[in-house]
């Protein structure tokens, strides 16, 4: 089980899943915005990615946090389960990632500065782990919804590998792909740490910083 949970199955492998989508509230705990469109009744011009750095309890903290995101909320990417439960995920057999989904107005941050944020926030070198979380759903993962998106993150993945290589860091192991499908998680993973102020965060960078 182990080899497993470091190493992403095959399609024939991966657990099968089901039809029924997992149920969530749609509403966001700290900020009462919705979690699917329509995310705001305001004239916003709105932008969406969906990062994965680890644990996605406080990786969605820190994103909600941050000026002009909107809204966020966690679930599941990349992987060939349909509809996967925490607990398959969890196995490492679905294939899939922990990621944050982050929809921020574009007149008030950009995809530069979320991803800033996202390479100083947590250690991308580490492949199938984040510090203690060892799995596959800890990877490190930009999922792109725009080719300008995927640029700025193929530019900004060179400039921090330069700065972790600077000071003897590994490869970064970012998977870097065009979004796929996204499954809601559960709705007690849906801003956990503000319903459970003094639960597991797991968020914790190298130190490197990048001067852009």
């Amino acid at each position: 089980m182990l080899e497993k949970k470091i190493s992403l199955p095959s399609a024939e492998e991966a657990l099968p899943g089901r039809q029924t989508a997992i149920s969530f509230t749609n509403k966001h705990f700290v900020n009462g915005a919705p979690l699917t469109y329509p995310y705001t009744d305001e004239d916003k011009t709105l932008d969406i990615i969906y990062l994965g750095l680890g644990c996605f309890w406080g990786a969605e903290r820190k994103y909600w946090q941050m000026p002009g995101v909107i809204t966020t909320a966690v679930g599941y990417m990349g992987g060939f389960t349909a509809n996967p439960t925490y607990e398959e995920v969890c196995t490492g057999m679905t294939g899939h990632n922990e990621v944050v989904k982050v929809v921020f107005d574009v007149n008030e941050t950009d995809t530069k500065a979320l991803l800033k944020a996202f390479f100083e926030l947590h250690d991308p070198t580490q492949g199938m782990r984040q510090g203690n979380d060892r799995g596959t759903q800890y990877r490190s993962g930009i999922y792109f919804t725009s080719a300008d998106q995927e640029a700025i993150a193929r530019e900004l993945l060179q400039q921090y590998q330069y700065e972790l290589s600077r000071h003897g860091h590994s490869e970064i192991t970012t998977e870097l792909l065009p979004a796929p499908k996204f499954y809601f998680a559960e709705d007690y993973h849906q801003q956990y740490l503000a319903k459970n102020p003094n639960g597991y965060c797991g968020i914790g960078g190298t130190g490197v910083t990048c001067p852009i």
